[in-house]
């Protein structure tokens, strides 16, 4: 029997591929440079049989989900769809891809490291995620849902595992490992048995793309569901088809894939060290890797990994989730929270503050200056910088933070704009057994632990037993990291991070408790509401370049091939065509759907070109580089997978090139260009 109506969507939110800060590594220089795979939002609607009752989640191929993006999403879906969605029932996530366009952001810190707030950027996430919704809205059926759950092997380290040990041996001693290696899987069918998709958290950073890739894509997580979505949807091209399956994010805080661990990258010798520090050339030579030979076989492998279990998790899932839906939000300014830690002790959280190592980075991503991790002690040097342009961390707000040497009191810097939220959503959904927490950051691996523990707890003592309760990450607005107490000692890079202070984790427990609670007892009308966060009027100034009149070099026009593909290819190896190109984001700017190229081969039976594969696929890369005047170059790779059918194959290259008119106008023309055709053999 059905019990309840299901709902699945997915579409295309990959906004600007070129000349857009990718959001992740706070590494200005790197931008896009092209496209290896698109970024999709993956929407799920869970409402009870008369459809009185929903809870929507939103898994999207994102860094992060912004207060912007979230408040104008649900500014959308009001005017769209009245009070069906709303705060409380309506959760978005971020995967935390690291290689996806940044700029869509209100609060200043964020917008310095990507450029600005870039319009056609945060529009593309919006529009993706409103169409998925749209899609999901309109294809609900009465369904049913299984749970399951299991342990995910060989595709995560922790990346700060000194800072781990600080924490209780107590607790530590009863888990197996240092990262939470499970992996929670729901899984939606129709009445008739046909597969809707399915939604998996599990924590891992998608950090197996390093920072120095130019082209967008969604990392392990994007791969392990394109696999998923591939077999599901069979003979269709990617990005097409029915089935959703969504890999959302959890509490990766302190979590790596890139299993080999820190090696000195000057050295090879090992750095895993409380400083993650190198003997020659200090903690910026520090980097770990994945277990791929380089970060496209890395980001494969690990993909892998999550793909094999979710399958076999997805084909056993027997338990049934039924019962109520529910939700509860709330809007609370962390800079201000009381947190009673027993009868007599009562605690507060901060207002916002980075400290020195989050200018370090962490083993994945290392920081520009050579600031090293697990810094308790501030640097004169910096510090006089630091007080000349930005001004002095206050008395008060030192002493909160402690032993947190501030390097940015973001909580104390105002112009343009505040450089932190103070208003911060705190949420969960439960839907039958299942309870979602949706955190509006990365907790770390045990304060992770500690908020599913007391949550369950809650739910315990007021009658709902056995709630299965799970973590959706980077949710509805971005805070950086939440680490524990304990953790929060040793201020390494996750710690530093902690922008409401030592206590920010107590403060969150606290919180969700008191969800947990409004839900099991029936009294979610009761919670305040808390103060509605600001909307902040920020002009389109960016240091995103304008874009000008695309040109070309003499005697050749848009599309001409500058360097031929061979004639011949076995699988394994790498056709590869040069155009003269365009500036990419003349299409993203025109058409939302705009699809890059394809890759197609010749049918002798119907005496046509069929498309055997787009610029969504993984086995395709798209690479633009930007010359002199205005001219530029676009090489499109396809990487040949084994069982390729052999025959006559060619690329197709689309594009848009910008023209000005007299009248200072410009208008976008499209235009295309193919290789010659080449063969596959099997020889």
């Amino acid at each position: 029997t059905e019990n309840y109506l299901l709902g699945v969507g997915r579409a295309d939110c990959t906004g600007p591929v070129a000349q857009i800060p990718l959001m992740g590594y706070a590494n200005p220089e790197q931008e896009g440079g092209g496209l290896l795979t698109r970024l999709y939002s993956r929407a799920f609607i869970v409402a009870n049989l008369d459809g009185s009752r929903r809870v929507l989640f939103v898994s999207a191929d994102i860094g992060m989900v912004s207060q912007r993006v979230r408040l104008e999403v649900l500014k959308k879906l009001k005017s769209k769809y009245g009070d069906l969605y709303r705060q409380d029932n309506v959760i978005l996530s971020g995967t935390h891809t690291h290689s996806g366009p940044g700029g869509y952001f209100q609060y200043t810190l964020f917008w310095i490291t990507s450029k600005g707030l870039i319009r056609p950027s945060l529009n593309a996430i919006m529009n993706g995620i409103i169409k998925s919704i749209d899609i999901a809205h309109q294809n609900m059926k009465k369904g049913r849902l299984f749970i399951n759950r299991g342990t995910v092997e060989n595709s995560q380290i922790n990346r700060s595992p000194f800072s781990y040990l600080e924490n209780p041996a107590s607790e530590r001693s009863r888990y197996s490992s240092n990262t939470d290696k499970e992996m929670m899987l729901l899984k939606m069918v129709d009445v008739n048995g046909e597969e809707l998709g399915l939604i998996s958290w599990f924590a891992v950073h998608p950090v197996s793309m390093n920072n120095t890739n130019r082209l967008v894509n969604s990392d392990n997580m994007g791969y392990a569901s394109y696999l998923f979505e591939r077999e599901k949807n069979k003979g269709m091209l990617t990005g097409e088809g029915s089935f959703v399956a969504a890999f959302a994010s959890s509490n990766l805080g302190d979590v790596s894939p890139n299993t080999k661990g820190p090696f000195c990258v000057n050295t090879g010798e090992s750095c895993n060290n409380p400083q993650s520090t190198c003997s020659v050339g200090g903690a910026t030579m520090c980097m770990a890797t994945g277990p791929g030979n380089d970060m496209f076989e890395s980001t494969r492998i690990i993909g892998q990994n999550i793909y094999m279990k979710a399958k076999e998790l997805y084909e056993k899932a027997s338990q049934e989730v039924t019962g109520p839906l529910s939700s509860a939000h709330q809007w609370v300014n962390m800079s201000d929270v009381s947190v009673e830690l027993n009868a007599t002790h009562t605690v507060k959280t901060c207002k916002p503050a980075l400290g020195y190592s989050f200018a370090a980075g962490t083993i994945d991503g290392v920081g520009a200056f050579n600031f090293s991790q697990g810094s308790v002690d501030g640097d004169p040097f910096w510090d006089g910088i630091r007080d000349q342009l930005l001004g002095e961390p206050s008395n008060e707000t030192k002493a909160c933070h402690k032993p947190k040497p501030i390097l940015f009191s973001t909580g104390e810097m105002t112009r343009p704009h505040p450089w932190h939220p103070d208003i911060v959503d705190v949420q969960m959904a439960a839907i039958g057994s299942l309870a979602i927490i949706a955190v509006p950051g990365e907790f770390t691996t045990m304060s992770g632990r500690r908020l599913r523990e007391a949550v369950k707890r809650e739910f315990e003592a007021h009658g709902t037993a056995r709630m299965d309760v799970v973590i959706a990450g980077l949710c509805n607005v971005y805070t950086h990291y939440i680490t524990t107490y304990e953790e929060y000692q040793a201020q390494r890079y996750e710690a530093a991070s902690t922008i409401y202070g030592p206590h920010t984790l107590a403060a969150y427990i606290q919180l969700y408790r008191g969800l947990a609670r409004a839900i099991a007892t029936n009294t979610v009308q009761d919670l305040p509401r808390g103060t509605e966060p600001p909307v902040f009027n920020i002009g389109n100034l960016t240091l995103v370049p304008a874009l000008g009149a695309d040109r070309v070099p003499l005697n050749k026009t848009f599309g001409d091939v500058l360097q031929e593909v061979r004639q011949q290819y076995r699988t394994g190896e790498v056709a590869e065509v040069t155009f003269v190109g365009a500036n990419p984001r003349s299409s993203a700017e025109n058409a939302t759907e705009h699809n890059f190229l394809t890759v197609e081969r010749y049918s002798k039976t119907s005496a046509s070109w069929h498309v055997v594969e787009n610029d969504a696929s993984w086995d395709t890369r798209f690479y633009w580089t930007k010359g002199l005047l205005n001219q530029s170059k676009v090489t499109i790779e396809w990487h040949i997978p084994p069982g390729t059918e052999p025959g006559e194959y060619r690329i197709r290259y689309f594009g848009h090139y910008r023209k000005k008119l007299s009248n200072n106008h410009a208008i976008t023309i499209p235009f295309e260009g193919k290789s010659s055709v080449f063969e596959i053999t099997t020889l």
